[in-house]
């Protein structure tokens, strides 16, 4: 059975996962939203005021260790949902920032962030995107088959539907629109190519949602399963809600294995728990995606501790390390 592959050892509350390999040591690097789960204010004032934690793994994933959180992002305002991408010789962040310590979902403004880095560890701001809304969240990039960049995000002005932007280089995004309603609404979009299609998952709370797309464009639910996956539990306790928030990496096929990728993502497995704090906790897990007749299916019961992201799984970042 799959059991969690990482905690936050300090409040129990990693959320928001993205993973992504460190060129110059081999190592694979978790960068996730640090839920303060013991925070007493009212409301969802522990959800904001947040750091980005950092979990490193030097064995393909098998394990990953605690290494603190990512410098130079800020520290008075609420730091959510990172993407992170290689491009060029740097790595750049998409980072969700809310204006402050609220204790209510839309009490401030919230927008998205660029950062670059040499070292995945210290990063210099660039600025803030400028996507026409003051509720902008949750950052997904990608490069896409005409040679342009993506970057699709959640616009909470738009009824929780995801939007897009272009950029030939991202140095600059014009915003394309709405590229998949609000129905239902959802947000965490993340975009990766599997099996010939590109494939957007997003959080909707009752699962995840997939939609595909041959460019990147124009997407189509999913038919099967009512277009979701991580709807039904795993069967660790700790696996047995719903898939939140995910982040995909993909394995390129290899004499043994066919084209497939890993997909982290953070279960509330403790909801109904009388304790605050542990019925806050959110540990993260991985499942494994394949395509199977133009469908994306989700197997969340692999067994771990496993070299998740295997000996050649250094070639599923070659296409974004590409100079802009």
């Amino acid at each position: 059975m799959s059991a969690p592959i990482f905690r936050d050892p300090v409040y129990d509350g990693a959320t928001d996962p993205t993973v992504i390999r460190n060129s110059r040591t081999g190592d694979w690097w978790m960068f996730y939203t640090q839920r303060r789960t013991t925070e007493p204010g009212e409301g969802v004032r522990w959800i904001h005021g947040t750091s980005i934690g950092i979990a490193i793994s030097s064995d393909d994933g098998a394990t990953w260790h605690y290494s603190g959180t990512a410098n130079g992002l800020g520290r008075d305002d609420t730091l959510w949902a990172p993407e992170v991408i290689a491009a060029g010789d740097r790595y750049r962040m998409y980072l969700t920032v809310v204006d402050g310590v609220p204790d209510s979902w839309t009490a401030a403004d919230a927008h998205i962030v660029e950062f670059v880095s040499d070292d995945l560890l210290n990063w210099d701001r660039v600025g803030e995107l400028d996507l026409g809304s003051d509720r902008v969240i949750d950052a997904a990039v990608a490069l896409c088959g005409d040679g342009n960049w993506r970057l699709w995000y959640k616009n909470e002005r738009d009824g929780s539907s995801t939007w897009s932007a272009v950029s030939p280089d991202l140095n600059g995004w014009r915003v394309e629109g709405r590229a998949v309603p609000a129905t239902p609404p959802h947000e965490g979009p993340n975009v990766f190519p599997l099996g010939g299609w590109y494939w957007m998952i997003t959080d909707e709370w009752r699962g995840l949602g997939v939609h595909r797309s041959r460019d990147a464009r124009t997407w189509q639910r999913q038919g099967s399963n009512g277009g979701l996956i991580l709807d039904t539990p795993g069967s660790h306790p700790d696996d047995r809600g719903i898939g939140h928030h995910a982040d995909a990496v993909v394995l390129p096929a290899t004499a043994g294995r066919a084209e497939s990728a890993i997909l982290f993502y953070f279960t509330h497995p403790r909801r109904d728990d009388p304790s605050r704090t542990v019925a806050r906790s959110s540990p993260i897990h991985a499942a494994r995606l394949t395509v199977s007749d133009g469908q994306l299916i989700a197997d969340r019961d692999i067994a771990v501790p496993q070299r998740l992201l295997g000996d050649t799984a250094a070639e599923a970042t070659a296409s974004a390390e590409r100079t802009t």
